[in-house]
């Protein structure tokens, strides 16, 4: 059969089990809607929680910035990585202690303030809207390639899939929904990478494979191997990296304390029954992950390897089919630039310009029957476009896998994608639904009333991430990097000076969350939009070599830096607050706690 209609079977059965549970599911009141009824078994929270974790950002992206950047992509893996264990370590079991459904919900009450409330509901739509913009953009590209539809009406189908088990649902639907979709896409992570493992080093562990032997007999190394076809190529050698230990640091760093802030896994851990079980589901979860994480760089060096391999100096006529298949999606492409009718993949940019806009001539061909690049202003001698967020789906193809494998994996992007969706469009319905409207704008709204606002919130959600999934500012990863730059800049501070520091009061805390969000809003408008370059350097020259995605780490320091300072200078929290905190850190009979 066709990868096409081994797609349609395996994508079909997959959302017909997503959507049989969220009926078998649904919720039936704000509290099941909000955290499932917190009754959910360790276990189950675990995998969901990973599933909520490992996004389109982890499944398709992460493996293609560690495929294209070598060393320096590896900063995604250590901040993601390492974000999660602080995480589990230092916030989870104090604020599942708490007993609150949202982030906003335990920012307002332990900051006793309808303001630090109002930020904080501000801050975890603004976290969410750019998260979730990069999974509806995961959900396009794999549509667009594997079911033969545009990237935009990919993103429309995946509104429809999300839209319905997260309303019915809530948290209930979604948490059920979760624990199927991570073992479907924990499956399709793995079984390409054991077959290709296999075939190119004969090693059946991916982690082992990708430092063995090349299979040839060649005793070569499979990372010299790369570094060498990195080198002949005029790009710098895969296993160095080139960016400032300073902006290594500083995205890492950013990375790990956004993950701590994000709100949609943080309200992972309120959904189990106690908090000694919200410790358990953070170790399951934690497993659970690492299973994909430890493998994603053996994914990058096979796809890297393979796309060298496959393509470089070949003539156009003898490109593999998965060539044209991924031309026409136009995330891949090649311009002859020297006559030569031949692909010349060097180093530089094949295009210039907004990669979201169209960058092929539909309707010309090129001397070779290319179809012709149009944004080619100031682009070098490379001939060849790769979209990084392709390398992990096209992996099957260019290693010449089944076409049931090549499936599989569209079906797990898909998973990963609409897996943490989900949990985002309930963040943010939760906020407007219960942190907004019931705690600040009509208390005495009822039960009835708030689920249907919450559901009708989902809706307009969804409208809105489908309308960034398909005007998205960058590649999927570089767009979630940015929502835990955000997390980081906002959320965090508050949460843990909320914990472990009983005199911080709502004056600090809401200065510091104001001040960081706008510092890093303002460095995100500067260098990924590009305003203010009349008034300010130009947009490549980063502050102290910081980029974008690392300057959260900065604004988390601004945030720090602010609440103390404002703290020190205005009235202590009341006592009856202080004893919370108290309550929250050090609670008595803690092993028996049950709320």
């Amino acid at each position: 059969m066709s990868v096409q209609i081994w797609t349609y079977i395996l994508v079909g059965i997959t959302f017909a089990l997503y959507i049989g549970i969220a009926i078998w599911s649904r919720a039936n009141s704000t509290k099941e809607f909000y955290v499932a009824g917190g009754g959910v078994s360790p276990l189950a929270n675990g995998m969901a929680t990973a599933a909520d974790w490992m996004s389109a950002a982890s499944f398709i992206s992460m493996a293609g910035i560690i495929a294209f950047d070598g060393y320096d992509g590896a900063v995604y893996l250590m901040g993601w990585t390492g974000g999660y264990v602080l995480l589990a370590l230092l916030l989870a079991p104090y604020l599942r202690k708490f007993g609150k459904f949202t982030v906003p919900d335990f920012i307002g009450d332990r900051y006793y303030s309808k303001t630090a409330r109002s930020v904080a509901v501000f801050c975890a739509l603004l976290v969410s809207f750019t998260y979730v913009a990069g999974q509806m953009r995961g959900v396009g590209i794999v549509f667009s390639r594997f079911l033969e539809v545009d990237i935009n009406t990919g993103v429309l189908i995946g509104m429809i899939i999300v839209l319905f088990y997260a309303v019915l649902g809530g948290m209930k639907g979604i948490t059920y929904t979760q624990v199927a979709q991570y073992c479907v896409l924990i499956f399709a992570f793995m079984v390409p990478a054991i077959f290709i493992s296999i075939q190119m080093t004969g090693n059946p562990i991916p982690q082992l494979g990708f430092g063995d032997t090349v299979a040839d007999g060649s005793g070569i190394y499979l990372l010299d191997k790369l570094d060498g076809l990195s080198t002949e190529l005029g790009f710098s050698s895969y296993t160095d990296g080139s960016k400032s230990k300073l902006d290594v640091f500083t995205i890492t760093l950013a990375l790990m304390v956004g993950t701590a802030g994000l709100p949609h896994v943080i309200v992972r851990f309120f959904t189990v029954k106690r908090v000694k079980d919200a410790r358990k589901s953070a170790g399951y979860a934690l497993l659970l992950i690492a299973i994909l994480y430890t493998t994603a760089p053996a994914v990058a060096v096979f796809a890297k390897t393979n796309l060298i391999e496959s393509v470089q100096n070949k003539e156009y006529k003898d490109l593999p089919k998965w060539f044209k298949n991924w031309e026409d999606t136009e995330l891949l492409g090649w311009v002859d630039k020297n006559g030569d009718g031949r692909v010349q993949y060097t180093k530089g940019h094949a295009v210039v310009g907004n990669k979201n806009k169209p960058i092929f001539e539909v309707d010309q061909r090129g001397t070779y029957g290319e179809r012709m690049i149009i944004n080619m202003n100031n682009a070098n001698e490379n001939e060849l476009f790769v979209d990084r967020d392709i390398m992990v789906l096209a992996n099957p193809e260019i290693a010449n896998l089944p076409n049931w494998v090549i499936a599989l994996v569209a079906a797990g992007g898909l998973a990963a994608a609409l897996s943490t969706a989900a949990g985002l469009l309930l963040v943010i319905s939760s906020s407007v639904s219960h942190d907004l409207i019931k705690k600040i704008i009509k208390p005495t709204i009822s039960e009835k009333g708030e689920l249907i606002a919450a559901r009708i919130s989902a809706i307009a959600a969804v409208c809105v991430a489908g309308y960034f999934g398909i005007n998205p500012p960058g590649f999927v990863a570089a767009v979630v990097a940015l929502a835990f730059g955000l997390a980081a800049a906002s959320f965090f501070p508050a949460i843990v000076l909320g914990i472990f520091y009983k005199r911080m009061n709502k004056e600090g805390a809401i200065a510091g969350m104001v001040i960081g969000i706008i510092c890093m809003l303002l460095y995100m408008i500067k260098y990924k939009l590009g305003w203010f370059d009349e008034v300010l350097p130009p947009s490549d020259q980063w502050w102290f070599g910081i980029s974008p995605e690392g300057f959260g780490a900065v604004a988390m320091v601004i945030n720090f830096t602010v609440s103390l300072v404002v703290c020190k200078f205005t009235a202590a929290p009341p006592k009856d607050v202080q004893e919370i905190v108290e309550n929250i850190r050090i609670p008595s009979g803690a092993s028996e706690a049950t709320h």
